[in-house]
């Protein structure tokens, strides 16, 4: 066992500070030995919060270029605005650093051929930090996939249905990033959290790969109605007086898989809704939807009304847990799912650490990374001409053919006959 990571944080918005707080801290094998942003008042922020929790007092800096150049500093996690983060990426793997990354979308699929050249030439340790391949219903949904019952998986779809507007309006109070990317862009801005689980389904870059895929935009309706109705946003931030918002209120995206799968993305951020990640599975023998939480069969009675479907099969997926759910969340305590959005934070950190400790592959790696994120480029381009489509470019450069597929964790070897990565007690 190496003694404690030494970490550094770049990048101390609500994210950074919020996985220091709630998951980091929680760790004993890890010291955050440095901390990172543009802003003095987060990094002296930050350093106190480590203090607290940790009882050392980490370095920090603005410049992300000291940090990567301190010996102390084994690994990074960046969780900064999308416009940086791969930047800074591909500097730590040319540092040597282990590199934990938050999700978000690319601005160029040339960004990420140059992270994924930066991670061949160097051979840094390198995880994409999607938190929502570690979600439970994704995991169950996987695990019963990997076992058959559903049969052949034909189609998957999920979105990031999360309403964003006062997070959106108040970018310049709180010095965030989407408020400027709404205004300027108009793509699938953050595609991973749903498309990350179902491209682990799917085997994409272990055996299968995306091809190509179209995406339209609506209109940007949301943003103006809202400031509308809010003029005290306007009198905090004068500048959203008569903004125009180029990003459309819901992109629908549409991905076409070499083994015969398609995939349908939405973003949907802009207009009054629940929160809801949407992650359904559809099988030639069943389907999995998350938002009912239900696993429908082949021979199970098919309800022409709604009510009665609910009634009869909603929640219906519980009566399968002991079967399906990997054991870390069937031993999810209360205390555990306090550690960052009911528990997957935690597990996905562990199962960071856990690879970078044993030395081997990452469960989510850097050609996932650049899979995943180039959707928001591609998208752009397609929307910008009118829903034509475009190629996905195979960052693996043919090993999607040989490589074997492998989940993000153990999920029920006995049963659904297929391998993952060991991760530890969270």
């Amino acid at each position: 066992m190496k003694d404690k990571v030494k970490l550094a944080v770049i990048g101390l918005g609500g994210r950074g500070l919020s996985m220091i707080k709630s998951v980091i801290s929680k760790f004993e094998d890890v010291e955050i030995v440095a901390v990172c942003d543009l802003y003095p008042d987060r990094n002296e922020a930050a350093a106190a919060q480590v203090e607290e929790l940790m009882g050392n007092k980490p370095v920090y800096s603005t410049d992300y270029n000291e940090i990567l150049s301190r010996e102390d500093v084994e690994a990074v996690y960046i969780a900064t605005a999308w416009e940086s983060h791969v930047e800074i990426a591909i500097a730590a793997q040319k540092a040597g650093k282990a590199t934990a990354l938050e999700v978000g979308g690319a601005y160029s699929c040339e960004e990420l051929w140059e992270l994924v050249h930066a991670h061949e030439a160097t051979g840094t340790p390198f995880m994409l930090m999607e938190n929502c391949c570690y979600n439970e219903n994704e995991l169950f949904a996987t695990a019963a996939a990997r076992s058959g019952i559903l049969g052949r998986v034909v189609h998957c779809s999920g979105a990031y249905g999360h309403d964003l507007r006062s997070e959106i309006a108040n970018g310049n109070i709180n010095r965030h990033y989407r408020l400027r990317n709404y205004t300027l862009r108009n793509a699938e801005n953050y595609p991973t959290h749903e498309l990350g689980p179902i491209a682990r389904l799917l085997n994409i870059n272990r055996g299968n790969r995306m091809v190509s895929l179209v995406s339209v935009a609506s209109g940007a309706f949301g943003m103006e109605q809202y400031i509308k109705d809010h003029p005290e946003l306007v009198e905090q931030d004068p500048t959203l007086e008569g903004r125009r918002f180029n990003q459309g209120d819901v992109v629908n995206t549409i991905i076409t898989c070499q083994n015969g799968e398609t995939i349908a993305l939405k973003l949907d951020t802009t207009l009054p809704r629940s929160y809801s990640r949407e992650f359904t599975v559809k099988g030639t023998k069943g389907y999995y939807s998350q938002d009912t939480n239900t696993l429908f069969l082949d021979g199970m009675k098919e309800m022409w009304k709604a009510e009665k479907y609910l009634d009869a099969y909603a929640g219906n997926a519980k009566e399968y847990y002991e079967k399906y759910m990997p054991e870390v969340w069937l031993d999810m305590t209360e205390e555990k799912r306090k550690k960052g959005h009911g528990g997957m934070d935690a597990i996905m950190f562990r199962s960071f650490l856990d690879a970078y400790r044993a030395g081997g592959e990452m469960p989510i790696d850097v050609y996932d990374c650049a899979a995943w994120m180039s959707i928001t480029a591609l998208s752009a381009d397609s929307i910008a001409t009118g829903g034509m489509p475009q190629a996905i470019p195979d960052f693996t450069n043919g090993k999607w053919i040989i490589r074997e597929p492998k989940d993000v964790m153990h999920l029920a070897p006995d049963r659904c006959g297929h391998t993952g990565f060991a991760i530890h007690e969270i």
